[in-house]
């Protein structure tokens, strides 16, 4: 099944972080978004091709992760059967007020618990001054400073169940899978859009057992050389590259993974012109000894992509290299 384009977007996701004002200085002056006010303990952020007022919720708490991811319903009536489809699994919080320059929100979470919410109503974002765009067909300005991400690409959550949070992307939230890691106990990471790209939210396996988690936020760059300035820049910052840049083999995209500073995984992404546009797609299976093979030209996976997410567990229940049983997997 094509997706049901009920939900239009992955739209604006909020992060939390322990040291609000480095992680600020890194979305600023590293990725180059743009501040768009304040509320509370929080501050708005958009990238410079975003047509809606928030890209990133940046939120001051006592532990890094995610906070609410919200998605963008195509139609009133759209919204409303997806609302109608979360009820009935149980998972629905309610409505709630949206953020500065969004309607009514209705908050729920997925099967791992990661909070989540759905709307229609919006603003549209509109530049004054220094930020007006020369050209009318672009939201804003182009920044030039830092990597100056152009949008959100993806999400990537850590969950207990995959399966369970896949299949409920998919029969609640109208996705569709393009692709999966399948090894001999399960199925371990899926790849699941809701528009015509190649995807849009993964839900990858915990190891550490613990749901709610965060494994990292990807944002989209135009261009491979992007990427290597986007590593060249992390140096001059001080900023933890963890591995890249290199291309995946799943999905094929350009990456370069780093850390902002309170601890959550930042990927920059080229995923070039990628799209899955057949309506009969199949998902795209990859097994354990295909992944063991590393990244598209043979960079092998860091070992802490298999140990590393946000909120961060217990120093016990932390798998090291030596015993994760998928070393290799991803």
């Amino acid at each position: 099944m094509p997706p049901l384009h009920d939900i239009a977007h992955l739209a604006h996701v909020e992060l939390l972080t322990h040291k609000p004002e480095e992680s600020l200085d890194f979305f600023v002056r590293y990725l180059g978004l743009t501040e768009n006010g304040s509320e509370g303990d929080s501050v708005f952020l958009r990238a410079w091709d975003d047509y809606e007022n928030t890209t990133i919720k940046l939120t001051a708490a006592k532990r890094p992760g995610v906070g609410r991811t919200n998605f963008r319903a195509s139609s009133p009536e759209a919204l409303q059967r997806r609302v109608a489809a979360i009820e009935a699994t149980g998972l629905g919080k309610g409505w709630q007020d949206g953020d500065p320059g969004y309607g009514p929100v209705y908050v729920f979470t997925d099967p791992d618990g990661h909070e989540m919410g759905v709307y229609y109503e919006t603003e549209w974002y509109r530049a004054e001054g220094d930020l007006k765009p020369a050209l009318k067909n672009q939201a804003q300005a182009y920044p030039g400073r830092g990597v100056s991400v152009r949008r959100i690409d993806h999400i990537n959550y850590l969950g207990v169940d995959p399966v369970a949070n896949r299949d409920f992307a998919v029969d609640v939230l109208g996705g569709m899978i393009t692709e999966q890691i399948v090894l001999d106990d399960g199925v371990a990471g899926s790849w699941t859009t809701f528009t015509n790209k190649g995807y849009d939210a993964v839900w990858t396996r915990d190891n550490t057992g613990t749901s709610g988690r965060l494994h990292h936020l990807s944002f989209a760059v135009d261009s491979r050389d992007d990427i290597i300035r986007a590593a060249d820049l992390a140096l001059e910052h001080g900023i933890h590259i963890e591995t890249g840049p290199h291309k995946h083999t799943i999905q094929q995209s350009f990456f370069l993974y780093v850390w902002e500073p309170a601890g959550n995984r930042i990927e920059l992404d080229n995923p070039a012109a990628r799209l899955v546009l057949a309506p009969d797609w199949q998902p795209i299976d990859w097994n354990a000894e295909e992944r063991a093979k590393g990244q598209a030209w043979g960079l092998q996976t860091i070992s802490t992509f298999h140990t590393h997410g946000t909120p961060p567990v217990e120093p016990e229940r932390e798998e090291t290299p030596e015993t994760d049983p998928e070393g290799k997997a991803w």
